[in-house]
């Protein structure tokens, strides 16, 4: 086979790779499933300062935050309205649609859904959060285009369900979701400064927010008639298009991390504090990042372990890339990277910033040890739940009630 022939038949199995299916459905997973947490915790957490961090009571008031749209033209659905009833719906809608994405109870729509809690609330306070709030930013972005319902979501034990049926069920729960978002769609650009246009503003030059939402929502009323009326050819086409979407979204994903990793580290590089081995020696003695202040003296005590610690964070972030060529190598690594990133939540006080960074490096995570995980999880929850719920034993008769059989039959769980 001469080298043309073997390009065409690369070419020809990388198409079909691309198109036939959505790569990495565990890892996708596993992203929705972290990020959609990290962001639920944080606002459970900070619920009682809601007002005083995005809301009206808070330093950066709704105009000052107006005028601050004005000029980057940043999304954010708080700016539809200052009332404040308007801002405990936003915030309440935030923290409904993590719990459903975490849950993955119709993930295309929750994404979405997700997507705008997001932007709405970190635009709004821009000065508020760290590092971790890029990469929920970003991340909650990207899952818009994956797939990521596929395993481990309600979603996926629905379409086990259905697939049993020679005809998909009329789906009332798909049409209500989608009538009342189109609904507020409409709502929000007829009769709020919500700014939707159609080529402005929006996430990239030339695209406006109002063609990105409505497209979706358009491709979800065009998905359900496909799935719905045409199975054939347009149901294959439609499920092409979506796995090159998903497979794009998580190749960036990928990169996006590989990029931190980089960036940060040849940053760290130029800094004279990482050169010479001290740089982690004085965040330990800030009382904002210590909150175990014994545990970071004894720490910050040792010459060797500090040095040891900043010479190793530079090595792991600028090699991290490299080590994707190697398995092995790889998934050392990645393990060294959520320590780090476990000892930053702990000394440094920055949990969510840990999560979301230990969220973003499960998707180069092995697919053989997410579903090794998967199944032992599923296997203790089947346990857990077998001996929860039991059904209530039947009633003898008394003259029975001496008998060495007992008074009870014996429980049968549910799953018998």
């Amino acid at each position: 086979m001469n080298l043309s022939a073997r390009l065409r038949t690369a070419v020809a199995r990388g198409h079909v790779r691309v198109t036939a299916s959505a790569l990495g459905p565990w890892q996708s997973a596993v992203v929705r499933i972290g990020f959609s947490f990290t962001w639920l915790l944080f606002l459970v957490r900070e619920w009682p300062h809601r007002r005083e961090l995005y809301g009206p009571d808070g330093p950066w008031n709704w105009d000052m935050a107006a005028r601050l749209i004005d000029g980057n033209r940043a999304f954010t659905a708080l700016m539809w309205s200052d009332s404040v009833v308007w801002f405990e719906i936003v915030y309440t809608l935030a923290i409904v649609s993590s719990v459903l994405l975490l849950l993955g109870w119709r993930t295309r729509t929750m994404s979405v859904l997700f997507m705008i809690g997001v932007l709405s609330l970190q635009n709004r306070s821009i000065f508020v959060g760290d590092g971790g709030d890029n990469l929920v930013h970003l991340m909650a972005m990207y899952l818009v285009l994956t797939r990521c319902g596929r395993v481990w979501s309600l979603d996926a034990r629905r379409a086990a369900r259905e697939a049993e049926r020679e005809r998909p069920p009329r789906d009332t729960t798909g049409v209500v979701l989608w009538a009342v978002t189109g609904s507020a769609l409409l709502w929000a650009q007829l009769f709020t400064d919500a700014r939707l246009f159609l080529t402005a503003d929006g996430p990239l030059p030339g695209l406006g927010w109002a063609t990105v939402l409505w497209g979706l929502w358009i491709v979800q009323a065009g998905w359900w008639f496909v799935r719905r009326h045409a199975p054939g050819e347009p149901r294959a086409v439609l499920d092409a298009l979506a796995n090159v979407a998903h497979n794009g979204a998580l190749l960036v994903i990928m990169a996006e991390v590989c990029l931190l990793y980089a960036s940060a580290g040849w940053y760290k590089i130029q800094g004279s504090r990482w050169q010479d081995g001290t740089a982690l020696y004085y965040p330990l003695h800030l009382d904002y990042f210590s909150p175990w202040s014994a545990l970071a003296d004894v720490l910050a005590g040792s010459g060797t372990l500090v040095m040891v610690l900043t010479y190793g964070t530079v090595i792991a972030q600028v090699a991290f890339p490299f080590t994707l060529l190697n398995r092995r190598v790889k998934n050392a690594m990645l393990v060294l990277l959520m320590l780090e990133h476990l000892g930053i939540a702990v000394l440094l006080g920055l949990p969510f910033f840990s999560l979301a960074a230990i969220a973003a490096d499960a998707v180069f995570l092995p697919t053989n040890f997410l579903r090794w995980a998967g199944a032992r999880l599923g296997r203790a929850r089947d346990r857990v739940t077998a001996r929860a719920v039991r059904l209530p034993g039947q009633r003898v008769r008394e003259s029975d009630a001496e008998s060495p059989a007992g008074t009870l039959v014996r429980p049968r769980t549910l799953r018998e």
